[in-house]
Order: structure tokens, then sequence, then C-alpha cells
């Protein structure tokens, strides 16, 4: 496990759109390609970002969060 391949995806998916928008729609495909890069992850990480809200890379659950409160 390698917290910092863990924060350098989770940059990766909040800083590069294409990237975000690739993993919305596949999310094992796109992080299999990034462990390709080097960003190892464990299959417990995968998990997490496989089981994530995907709205949560696109900045939509903070709006959601104050539009409901």
């Amino acid at each position: 496990m390698s917290q910092q391949n863990v924060g350098n995806v989770i940059n990766r998916l909040l800083t590069d759109e294409e990237l975000r928008m690739r993993f919305a729609l596949d999310p094992v495909d796109t992080l299999a390609e990034l462990h390709l890069r080097g960003m190892a992850l464990t299959p417990e990480e995968i998990d997490v970002f496989v089981q994530s809200d995907v709205r949560v890379w696109f900045g939509e659950t903070e709006r959601f969060r104050v539009w409901y409160h």
C-alpha cells in the first residue's frame, strides 16, 4: 500500500478532466491504466475507488450537500 499512489490517483481524478470522464465510464480500466503508469494500488484501494460515488470526482457532492442543508 502506498499513500503516495493513492494521493496521486486522487489528484489526477480531481485535476484531469479527460481521466475523470474515463473513470466515470470505466473505473476498473482507468485504474488499470494508472497502474501501468506506476500508480499501483492494493485490491482494497481499488475497491474504494471503484465503489466511490463518481460525483465526488466532479465536485457534485458538495453542491448537493449545500442544497440539502
